[in-house]
């Protein structure tokens, strides 16, 4: 498998495990949809480290305490579904 189709396959996987979370996960779906959104919106490819290096970004800049959880949240399940970069 090529790089590429990893790195697609990773962020299906990801999208994936939030969509079938259901109700427990309803709150971390919502914000990745917005980052996945958000992405798109500005010309960017949608990979996992444009997801985690957003969710950081939103976690620096959020003072609400029911938020941070919310992207804490995210950003465990997306960091923990992503494999690491091994033989790079």
């Amino acid at each position: 498998m090529q790089l590429n189709e990893q790195n697609t396959s990773t962020e299906a996987s990801i999208i994936q495990h939030f969509r079938s979370g259901g109700d427990k996960l309803a709150a971390e779906t919502a914000v990745l949809d917005a980052v996945i959104r958000d992405i798109v919106i500005h010309g960017k490819k949608v990979t996992s480290k444009a997801i985690i290096l957003y969710l950081i970004a939103e976690l620096e800049s959020t003072t609400d305490m029911v938020e941070l959880d919310i992207l804490r949240s995210a950003l465990e399940i997306v960091v923990g579904k992503t494999p690491d970069d091994e033989g790079f």
